[in-house]
């Protein structure tokens, strides 16, 4: 069976200051038809978002919000739980049907990024799967620059390979997770793309239009995962960062899941990155390392405000945030009296990435759980030696 968490949708916009009511139910659908039948009972103490709230169903799988968020509402499965659908996009009813699914403690999943698709790297995302098909994980996470660019090319060449990104993840046979990445930002190099600011799928638009939405959550095996949006943009440029409505969200989401649970985050950008040194540091061009936000002179290629969300997420165990960007494995170990982190990033998909007399290595990074404990890292090539 394939796993697919997307869903295609027609394009909409919504006011960010309307006010849309939102309610709706979450049954066990025992028979998997999608629909409602009459012995389909609700499920209780599940947690739906429209990207800024986060609400909790009654007993009876019964939910309702005032929306004011980016035009869909999704679900957060509880362990043991799947929906083939877990988010749509906002009407006045919106149910979801979840299905029991095994699961464990014991578990293993791999983090792949930068996957910059295109008809050029076909062969590269064949070697992903067989890597997947090969290891045999519950699922895979895949931490943005999912296709070539956005950034600065036509809407007609954008929309290809986010097509062919979408069609790629229907060949997986395992769930597949994706937030987005600096790439997926359409448009915004307008120099360069000739596109204009007032373009209905300008920004992160035209990832909602194919994907969906661009931060969520997820539970298994004990562990709540949570796929981050930490590549912001002002003006022509891009640099990391959690904007405040995603901030507000994911102290709501957090509130909502028990203090004791582990959390793991992916996002494209890290929030500390020993790959800085690669490059130099420079304020001026389009691959600079250093960007101007709100007068302070900020790293362009981690969060910038990663003191703040760390603030949020250290509410509870948090062992291990995933990222990307710099194309290359590296772990960076944060400890203080309270809390020990693990900070990693994994190559990319696309090919090795040279760098001085060095290449880094393509590949992804596999990772074995149980009960709560995230082992080390196992970095598999996708290149032969």
């Amino acid at each position: 069976m394939k796993y697919i968490p997307i869903l295609l949708f027609i394009l909409f916009t919504v006011d960010s200051q309307a006010q849309t009511t939102i309610q709706g139910v979450v049954y066990h659908d025992k028979n998997a038809n999608g629909l409602r039948d009459r012995d389909e009972v609700g499920i209780a103490g599940v947690m739906v978002s429209d990207q800024v709230q986060v609400v909790i169903t009654d007993a009876q799988g019964r939910y309702a919000l005032a929306s004011a968020g980016y035009g869909f509402v999704l679900v957060t499965p509880p362990d043991g739980y799947a929906a083939n659908s877990w988010w749509q996009k906002v009407s006045t009813t919106n149910n979801f049907a979840l299905k029991k699914v095994p699961t464990s403690t014991t578990f293993s999943f791999i983090h792949a990024s930068d996957t910059h698709i295109s008809e050029k790297s076909l062969d590269r995302m064949e070697k992903l799967r067989a890597v997947v098909e090969a290891a045999k994980p519950d699922f895979v996470l895949i931490s943005g620059d999912l296709v070539k660019d956005a950034l600065r090319v036509s809407e007609q060449e954008a929309s290809s390979y986010f097509t062919l990104f979408r069609q790629e993840l229907a060949k997986f046979t395992v769930p597949v997770w994706s937030v987005p990445g600096n790439h997926e930002i359409f448009g915004i190099e307008r120099h360069l793309s000739l596109v204009s600011k007032s373009h209905p799928l300008y920004g992160k638009k035209m990832f909602h239009h194919y994907l969906g939405p661009n931060y969520y959550s997820f539970n298994y095996g004990g562990i709540h995962f949570v796929g981050l949006d930490n590549v912001d943009y002002e003006d022509l440029w891009y640099f990391g960062r959690v904007d405040s409505l995603q901030l507000k969200w994911l102290k709501a989401d957090l509130a909502s899941v028990a203090a004791t649970t582990p959390v793991i985050t992916f996002g494209h950008m890290p929030f500390y990155s020993g790959g800085l040194s690669f490059a130099p540091f420079t304020e001026t061009g389009p691959s600079r390392t250093l960007e101007r936000e709100n007068g302070k002179l900020e790293f362009r290629h981690v969060v910038s405000n990663a003191a703040d969300v760390l603030k949020v997420l250290t509410t509870h165990p948090y062992p291990l945030s995933l990222a990307g960007h710099h194309h290359a494995r590296q772990v960076f170990w944060y400890e203080s009296t309270s809390t020990k982190i693990r900070f990693e990033q994994t190559g990319a998909v696309v090919g090795g990435t040279p760098h001085g007399n060095e290449t880094l290595p393509s590949g992804v990074t596999l990772y074995k759980v149980t009960n709560g404990v995230v082992g080390e890292g196992t970095f598999i090539p996708l290149d032969k030696k």
